[in-house]
């Protein structure tokens, strides 16, 4: 690698586990992966696990088709095990390398979908992110076609092969949009020899447009970077966790946060991390006496709460809006019923909230749904959304300086949603986005932001009925 010092290239693939790699490498220990790092190598992990059940090659482990997506799960975790084994940090790509298969064999092209889907779903909630390689005719042609399917989720990152002699990631038989922008990587050049600094080696010659996904900005309580929903259950009133994957809200792995007795409390948001340990916080009022309560998460749960106000009976729509102020602290909006006026409270050191301060006169009444939406418009402040209840429009408020900016509409027809939800950049496209539930049917919608609008809903989980509120 020393030598190869003198090439135009600066990344190299390392083949790190899987059942159907061709060799072990003894080689690849953790010292060889930071010495090649500081060297300034870019390095691009790749697992060859089990290949499609009717893959054209003569590798031996196959898919199951009857278990793929068990096997997806089985096959992440062992990835990621051996990724941090080698030193290779969370947030780090794992390419999986599945050869070209027959696409005359639709059991076996839904087994890859399913083991696909499961191996993406798992590296998410262990902190990892998902690339995926193979020809353009069956895999690529495969992951192009679901792309937006309902449930399934899709790779991060896309590596195809198309040995034309062109530099480029741009083909036409991937739109565009998809994996974009700089989630790609073209293998452009087949095997051959090339010399350099005296040392000949046999390579591929791909075209590698990677960089790092923007963070979810919020909503991340579960600590993997991906937004997640939190939930209460009306009938005992626990709250549960549903871990997001960028794609759908993952109501199989869901769990308890919050153990039942939360039906005691009202205004249930997550503030952000109010105590800058790390970790996202909640707030909550005390339903009989208005005391506004303070809980600490720790990504699993709640440390021991402390009051942080009182007389919060009076007050509406209690939402969390970022850090409006930009003092590194998130920060609460209220209104207060009895005027309609909206008020906006600092957070301060200590996990506290500063005096109140006044932003809105009258006519808040007439709000609802507010919620924080993070940098909706990515001028530097943090946004808001709220519906007018008489119409069911759906207002954006752009953050500024001691308040909002003039209100624009961005839809109509919300009065058919509930529990309105700023769930920060959800697929992680660098747009904050919001999660909605619809009050006939209780499927749990996700809207991606485009800086401007709302995109229309992609569903993300069923049986939301009886969970309320969200956040």
């Amino acid at each position: 690698m020393d030598a190869w010092l003198a090439s135009p290239y600066r990344a190299v693939g390392i083949y790190f586990g899987g059942n159907n790699r061709g060799c072990t490498q003894p080689n690849l220990t953790p010292a060889w992966v930071a010495r090649q790092q500081a060297a300034g190598w870019h390095l691009l992990p790749l697992y060859v696990g089990p290949q499609a059940s009717c893959t054209t090659t003569t590798k031996p482990n196959r898919i199951d088709n009857t278990q793929a997506a068990a096997q997806g799960r089985a096959t992440a975790e062992d990835a990621a095990a051996q990724a941090t084994a080698l030193g290779l940090g969370l947030e780090s790509i794992l390419i999986y390398d599945m050869e070209a298969y027959r696409t005359d064999d639709a059991a076996c092209r839904a087994g890859v979908l399913a083991f696909m889907s499961a191996w993406t779903a798992r590296l998410h909630d262990l902190g990892y992110l998902s690339g995926f390689y193979s020809s353009m005719g069956s895999g690529v042609a495969d992951q192009v076609a679901n792309y937006n399917t309902a449930g399934y989720v899709r790779p991060d990152y896309l590596d195809f092969a198309r040995w034309d002699g062109v530099a480029t990631v741009s083909d036409t038989a991937i739109p565009a949009g998809y994996w974009s922008p700089h989630r790609r990587m073209k293998q452009y050049l087949g095997g051959h020899n090339e010399t350099h600094g005296g040392v000949t080696i046999n390579i591929d010659n791909d075209y590698v447009d990677f960089a790092p996904l923007p963070p979810a900005q919020f909503a991340d309580f579960n600590g993997n970077g991906w937004s997640d929903v939190i939930a209460r259950t009306t009938s005992n009133g626990s709250l549960i966790l549903y871990p997001g994957n960028g794609t759908y809200v993952d109501t199989a792995a869901a769990r308890t946060v919050g153990n039942s007795g939360w039906n005691t409390m009202s205004a249930i948001v997550r503030i952000g991390d109010l105590n800058l340990d790390g970790r996202e916080d909640l707030v909550a009022r005390q339903s009989s006496t208005g005391a506004l309560w303070f809980y600490p998460g720790t990504g699993s749960g709640f440390g021991t709460r402390k009051q942080i106000g009182a007389g919060w009976n009076g007050m509406r729509e209690i939402t969390p809006i970022a850090d409006l102020d930009r003092d590194g602290y998130p920060d609460l909006i209220a209104a207060q019923t009895n005027n309609n006026n909206l008020y906006f409270y600092p957070g301060r050191p200590g996990a506290t909230l500063g005096s109140r301060i006044q932003i809105g006169t009258g006519g808040w009444g007439a709000m609802s749904e507010l919620t924080g939406v993070g940098d909706f418009d990515r001028d530097g402040y943090p946004d808001m959304i709220a519906r007018l209840t008489s119409t069911g429009a759906l207002y954006l408020y752009p953050g500024r300086s001691g308040g909002f900016a003039a209100r624009r509409q961005l839809h109509t027809g919300w009065n058919t949603m509930r529990d309105l939800l700023g769930v920060g950049d959800f697929n992680r496209d660098g747009y904050p986005d919001l999660t909605a539930v619809n009050i006939s049917s209780n499927i749990l919608y996700l809207y991606q932001g485009n800086g401007t609008t709302l995109l229309p809903r992609i569903q993300v989980a069923t049986g939301f009925a009886g969970r309320t509120p969200l956040l």
